[in-house]
């Protein structure tokens, strides 16, 4: 029984080896991913801007079988009245070879800081959207859509 033991161990370590690359790669393609989503912000709004996490909705299919034509919603909870509006709203891709997708220009006469419309995915990602607020205050949500065509190649 104890000829086994090492076998196994082998066996493990085998299996363990090409698994730990491939969750190395993903980490590093999440990191890159947010690099880019983070420079698309500092290159839109200005350096030492902080953005918090709440108040925008981001709406995109969990799956779209074309990545050429996905529709994507962006909310962002604001009452749109003189004292408090939606001033601009960035959407950021993940993954795209460009990474700034949309930007809206909005005001108090909105109305509503809501937006529909589509766009092109490279692949399976994240899409942020970053609200800045009539203060300054940036605010964010994501969407996140697994994409089994891919467009946007250069």
């Amino acid at each position: 029984m104890n000829r086994n033991l090492p076998r196994r161990r082998f066996l493990q370590a085998a299996v363990a080896l090409p698994a730990s690359g491939l969750l190395s790669s993903a980490a590093a393609d999440a990191e890159a991913g947010k690099r880019q989503v983070d420079q698309a912000v500092v290159d839109f709004f200005g350096a030492d801007r902080r953005v918090r996490s709440g108040r925008v909705t981001v709406s995109v299919p969990a799956i779209s079988e074309n990545g050429y034509s996905v529709p994507l919603s962006v909310a962002v909870d604001s009452p749109m009245t003189a004292e408090d509006f939606v001033r601009r709203i960035l959407v950021v891709s993940q993954s795209n070879p460009l990474p700034i997708i949309a930007s809206f220009e909005l005001g108090p006469r909105t109305g509503l800081a809501k937006m529909s419309t589509r766009i092109r995915l490279a692949d399976s990602q994240r899409i942020y959207a970053i609200a800045e607020m009539h203060d300054g205050e940036l605010w964010s949500g994501y969407g996140h859509s697994i994409v089994t065509l891919a467009a946007c190649v250069i």
